[in-house]
């Protein structure tokens, strides 16, 4: 600068406005050169770093090229070049564009870093292990503590003091930074328990009434699960609710390959009676129940022989009943049912009866757990059972609707 200001004085300039005019011309060299470097370094060497990336063929270089860690590399050339440039004006500016230079490498620092830790998280997320194992939490960690310490340095920087000093006023802030990042710090902790614990996975369906989530797991962060739900809404879990809270996750249904039918047809009680001779023939002429009401009949005349028991009255001795043959059909029925899983639990069974009827309820599990497919299985086996039951004299109980009073009028 002090040459261009004796060049300008040589041209019998004046003395104040050779000194603006050579400090004018000294901050637009510098402009120039920092536009020609940072031309270089975008156009010239990050389309070399950049056609080198996608010539590898590993897919870590990829993920900081994605996420642009080598073009934001780039703009710490311009601030390098500013500060060295600083000696060449005069002292009283010298300090403060050198601070400026420092302030502002630290911040791109900052940011490269950041891109850096998302670059990671992404190569992370390419491994199995990462489903089971999220890091994104972590990651999040990481980036306060540094951008915490990077701000400090900005601030230390300007203000000429050490790091060291601004760091031992953190203690008496404790109590506000505690404060402050109160979420972050329950979600670190939620994040380490549901991680060591392996409580959820991304992907998991997960059921959590009182935040209104009910779908899969789509992102795990330092603060917050991400939910998407069936209907396609986005539910937001603090993550430390998965600890304090209950929830259900349907992961141990999915990967046991079966889903559980848990319903109950409800059975008129007066429709319940002992089986006549008419009906046991009927019976024999149903595929699924032919052998069984033949077994039976051989026993039950072999137990009322053997007990000398009078068959004048059918109270006495055994007897088949319209509701045994009736739930001995459903579980044969769902025995050879192809939807139906024949290595769980199967069984049908009567529950206590109610002002509704007499509940039979049907336990078994599907084959396949995708929910389409469970809920076509489900519907199709009571669509038989429903139609069915009217051949073993069976009615199933609904409270009166219109038609039925309807009905009752016009008789």
């Amino acid at each position: 600068m002090d040459y261009i200001y004796n060049q300008l004085l040589e041209f019998n300039m004046d003395i104040t406005w050779a000194g603006y005019l050579s400090l004018i011309i000294m901050v637009l060299f510098i402009l120039f050169v920092c536009i020609i470097a940072n031309f270089i370094s975008k156009k010239v060497v990050i389309r070399v770093i950049t056609k080198i990336v996608q010539n590898t063929k590993f897919r870590w270089d990829d993920m900081l090229l994605e996420r642009k860690v080598f073009h934001k590399l780039s703009h710490i050339v311009p601030a390098i070049i500013i500060y060295f440039f600083a000696f060449a004006f005069p002292e009283s500016f010298q300090n403060l564009i050198q601070k400026v230079s420092i302030a502002y490498l630290i911040i791109m620092g900052l940011v490269i870093i950041n891109s850096a830790l998302n670059a990671m998280n992404d190569i992370y997320q390419t491994y199995e292990v990462s489903r089971t194992k999220p890091i994104k939490g972590y990651i999040q960690v990481v980036k306060i503590i540094i951008i915490t310490l990077g701000i400090i340095m900005v601030i230390a920087n300007l203000i000429g003091k050490s790091p060291l000093l601004l760091l031992s006023g953190i203690g008496a802030l404790s109590a506000v930074f505690m404060l402050v990042f109160r979420d972050s710090l329950l979600g670190l902790v939620a994040g380490i328990q549901l991680s060591t614990n392996d409580m959820v996975q991304v992907g998991d369906w997960i059921e959590m009434p009182k935040y209104g989530a009910d779908g899969d797991i789509i992102d795990i962060s330092l603060n917050t699960v991400k939910v998407q739900n069936f209907d396609k809404t986005i539910t937001m879990i603090p993550s430390y609710a998965l600890i304090s809270d209950s929830f259900i996750n349907w992961r141990g249904m999915q990967t046991s390959g079966g889903r559980r039918i848990k319903r109950s047809l409800f059975i008129d009680k007066n429709s319940i009676s002992f089986c006549t001779e008419e009906m046991i023939n009927n019976f024999k002429n149903i595929h699924y129940l032919s052998d069984y009401v033949t077994l039976r009949e051989s026993e039950i005349a072999e137990y009322n022989t053997r007990n000398k028991i009078n068959h004048s009255n059918r109270v006495n001795g055994r007897t088949l009943t319209n509701i045994g043959v009736f739930r001995a059909y459903i579980s044969n029925y769902l025995r050879h049912h192809p939807g139906i899983n024949q290595d769980m639990t199967l069984m049908v069974r009567q529950l206590a009866p109610t002002e509704n009827g007499l509940p039979l309820e049907i336990y078994a599990f599907t084959n396949d757990t995708q929910w389409a497919v469970y809920e076509t299985v489900q519907a199709d086996i009571f669509d038989h059972l429903f139609a069915v039951a009217a051949e073993f004299g069976i009615q199933l109980f609904q409270n009166p609707t219109g038609n039925d009073f309807k009905k009752i009028v016009d008789v």
